[in-house]
């Protein structure tokens, strides 16, 4: 009972801290904000992703100073590692399409205890969203619950697979449709745990930032985020880069799973 009511409180401040984030955000959506790019993987960071990241870390840590740290705009720091419960931040989601005018990205906050990711929420202003999960809580999207029924037996899969995903798949053995998933991987993974995708692969070089909250809502609709060999995501690791992933629903993750094993007998 005190790990959910402990949840629930750190929701509630993630919540507050996350529509103040929103309001940073769209008080520089297409007003051109000043925009540089990361050395290492030439990704755009703009104006907004550091104000937004300065500010969820003086509402977060400042209300939580013993909880750990980890933000794709912020040096990482190995303190975390020793610390029980982590915000896991994204400042925006999607940088891309925001310093493009576009609607598709988030603010991600989430929060891992020992691991598990156990509260999450994303702030897509732009379309009008909030999207809201704690562990035992269920998830919510602008405060309706997230249907976590499957889809009808039969159907055709609706699928996200990006092409290097594919490319690691046996040959002819990769789903036969892809549908486009949009430029925030968080908001494309919340779609699985709203039903509107059965399935994302996921590239690699993902991190934990854009996961963690969206887990949370996966976790909490009977989906799950998985690496290749079929094991759980886990988080606040020392690299918090991925390999290949997959989110889905639980009882489909064998057979998608499969296109990506060595053969048997190899």
């Amino acid at each position: 009972m005190q790990a959910i009511d402990a949840d629930a409180k750190d929701l509630g401040l993630m919540l507050e801290a996350a529509d103040t984030a929103a309001r940073i955000a769209m008080s520089y959506f297409r007003k051109d904000p000043g925009v540089w790019y990361k050395n290492g993987d030439r990704s755009p960071v703009s104006e907004a992703d550091i104000a937004i990241d300065k500010k969820l870390k003086h509402l977060l840590l400042g209300a939580r100073p013993d909880y750990g740290w980890l933000s794709e705009e912020a040096e990482d720091d190995d303190r975390r590692l020793s610390r029980q419960r982590v915000f896991v931040i994204d400042p925006i989601d999607g940088t891309r399409a925001y310093i493009g005018g576009r609607k598709d990205w988030c603010v991600s906050i989430g929060l891992v205890e020992d691991g598990v990711p156990v509260a999450g929420v994303l702030a897509a202003p732009a379309r009008k969203e909030t999207w809201k999960a704690v562990r035992g809580g269920g998830a919510y999207l602008n405060n309706i619950a997230l249907d976590p029924a499957g889809t009808e037996t039969g159907a055709v899969l609706r699928v996200v697979l990006p092409d290097v995903v594919a490319k690691a798949m046996r040959p002819g053995h990769a789903p036969k449709e892809s549908l486009p998933g949009g430029p925030s991987l968080a908001l494309r993974v919340a779609a699985v745990a709203n039903g509107d995708f059965d399935a994302v692969y996921i590239r690699p070089h993902s991190n934990e930032w854009d996961l963690a909250a969206a887990d949370v809502m996966l976790r909490e609709t009977g989906r799950e985020i998985v690496g290749r060999a079929g094991h759980l995501m886990r988080y606040n690791q020392p690299d918090p880069s991925r390999s290949i992933l997959l989110a889905a629903r639980r009882e489909l993750i064998p057979e998608l799973l499969a296109p990506l094993q060595p053969p048997v007998g190899h």
